[in-house]
């Protein structure tokens, strides 16, 4: 180590000044990342979906966020959130057209955070992607941004569209993020 080193510290420590690296970036306060593959959304139809449009269609939306961390509530490490709703004018290309929800996820601490949130969909080759992004309302996180992305297999949407079948499900998979 050469002298003019060992004197520069050294001035350093006595003006009380630390040479010390930068603390890494943390996320903010009451963010919370579930990672790619470990949320899901599963959605069924009832009946199925058609190229004709339905009234009366009960849906079932089960959403299960898993693989989850947060800064601000360590012990938060999973949620699900469970909707049923009747939709009118459902078409198998009801499931191509931006749209907006709202749920509630259930934490496993049994705290509850309310998602407001508008998607868009694409079909990009034999995949189609749902991406959201809006606001958590109300219980743990309010305040915080959503971002989300499910991604999944498009073959029976297609088809539904083109009037070689129907869709009665689907499940996708992705990610959450709350900051």
């Amino acid at each position: 180590m050469s002298k003019f080193f060992v004197r520069f510290i050294t001035g350093l420590f006595a003006l009380g000044i630390a040479v010390v690296p930068a603390p890494a970036a943390q996320a903010a306060a009451g963010d919370m990342t579930c990672l790619p593959g470990t949320t899901s959304q599963t959605v069924t139809f009832d009946p199925a979906l058609t190229m004709t449009p339905q009234d009366g269609v009960h849906i079932h939306v089960n959403r299960i966020f898993a693989g989850c961390t947060s800064i601000s509530h360590p012990d938060i490490v999973f949620g699900t959130s469970v909707s049923d709703l009747i939709g009118n004018n459902r078409s198998c290309l009801s499931l191509l057209t931006a749209a907006s929800n709202t749920f509630t996820i259930v934490w496993n601490t049994g705290a509850t955070s309310t998602i407001a949130e508008n998607y868009t969909v694409t079909i990009a080759g034999a995949v189609i992607v749902y991406e959201f992004t809006g606001v958590v309302t109300a219980g743990v996180f309010a305040g915080d941004t959503v971002l989300r992305t499910l991604t999944g297999p498009s073959i029976d949407v297609t088809n539904c569209t083109l009037g070689l079948g129907t869709v009665s499900s689907y499940y996708l998979l992705g990610s959450l993020t709350l900051a």
